[in-house]
């Protein structure tokens, strides 16, 4: 398969440029001052009608990657909310106060919800990668693994992270390459096996998020993986 990019967007106006310039899939979130957050059901109608890629809006309703009961049963009404709205999968990621995937929330968040999901960076805050991701290999419904191999940025995680993908090809399959993910990163990662992208500054003008996605910088992303990942083969 080709390399998958996907693109955040932060509002319906950056759905159709990134959808022109070659994305394959949307995560749609709120940012705060507390960082990326839930959008509203309703935006993510909004989104829905500008696009049809594959769309994935991220549930997290406070900063951190913890949550508790009553928090949860709040985030179960935006899962129905979202696919009721159009969403096609999730981001989420959560962890017990032991710096583990919590599955113990994240099981029963997603009971009798039968889509595809994502797991945030939360696994780079994981105190023990190797444990995190023999959890997360066992999880349904996963098919992506949003990391940078370090709590950083792809810049500090980028040997840790090939290494891995090279040890596993279930985890190459999972990577979605994320942390400020340059250029220069992706021949690295490609020739590891990992065939899922992810950007968000780097399409849009000057790196600002108050600039929207732009067509030609998706495109130049576009290319660059279709090429790297022929070149892989």
């Amino acid at each position: 398969m080709s390399g998958l990019l996907e693109v955040r967007v932060l509002g319906p106006h950056d759905a159709a440029p990134a959808e022109a310039g070659g994305a394959d899939r949307l995560e749609f979130v709120h940012l705060t001052d507390d960082g990326p957050m839930s959008p509203e059901p309703r935006e993510v109608a909004a989104v829905r009608s500008r696009s049809p890629l594959h769309l994935r809006p991220l549930l997290r309703l406070r900063g951190g990657y913890s949550t508790d009961g009553g928090e949860a049963v709040r985030l179960r009404g935006l899962v129905g909310s979202y696919l009721d709205a159009g969403a096609d999968g999730l981001v989420l990621g959560f962890l017990n106060g032991l710096g583990e995937v919590d599955v113990e929330v994240i099981g029963p968040l997603l009971d009798g919800f039968d889509v595809p999901w994502t797991f945030s960076r939360a696994v780079d805050a994981c105190l023990d990668p190797d444990d995190a991701w023999a959890t997360l290999l066992r999880l349904p419904g996963l098919d992506g693994v949003r990391t940078a191999g370090s709590a950083r940025s792809l810049e500090h995680g980028l040997d840790d992270l090939v290494a891995r993908a090279r040890a596993d090809e279930r985890v190459a399959k999972l990577v979605v390459a994320d942390g400020d993910l340059h250029p220069d990163h992706v021949p690295w990662l490609t020739r590891a096996g990992v065939r899922q992208f992810h950007v968000d500054d780097q399409v849009r003008p000057g790196g600002s998020r108050k600039a929207y996605v732009d067509v030609a910088l998706v495109g130049s992303w576009r290319r660059l993986l279709d090429a790297e990942v022929g070149r892989a083969r």
